[in-house]
């Protein structure tokens, strides 16, 4: 498995930047910055969807990379995990949808959508550099 090690990081990475084209896009959306905003959301939709080919291609290859400590971390990582594997799945029509609506300048529907998608989003691009820290980079 050695030829997929740099995956993990990758994909951190990714979360790590889309995060950061999110909270730029909401900031320039707030500050009514229209062009701006849709570069950076154009910028953490492709990376989402790097993201998301990546981490496919790494589990379809590694298979599924249990938890290895049994102390007060374990807890919290599946607290952390739990939600963010849920809410990543739940997200992807979501996010399809704000899309489609900006697509057809329906901006009143991407508005009200975008209203939960986006903290969900940001939540899961978080929590996946999180889970990554805690499962390949541990502090102990």
């Amino acid at each position: 498995m050695p030829e997929h090690s740099f995956q993990p990081t990758l994909n951190a990475s990714l979360n790590l930047i889309a995060t950061i084209m999110l909270t730029f896009g909401y900031i320039n959306i707030r500050k009514g910055r229209i062009e701006t905003h849709k570069k950076f959301m154009i910028s953490a939709l492709v990376l989402s969807a790097a993201f998301l080919v990546s981490y496919v291609i790494y589990h379809y290859t590694v298979g599924s990379v249990p938890y290895p400590y049994h102390d007060w971390s374990r807890p919290v990582y599946f607290a952390v995990l739990i939600p963010h594997v849920i809410l990543a799945a739940l997200m992807t029509p979501f996010i399809v949808a704000l899309v489609w609506f900006a697509i057809r300048e329906r901006f009143d529907r991407h508005r009200r959508l975008a209203r939960w998608v986006w903290p969900v989003w940001m939540f899961v691009s978080i929590t996946g550099v999180i889970i990554y820290l805690m499962l390949y980079r541990p502090f102990a």
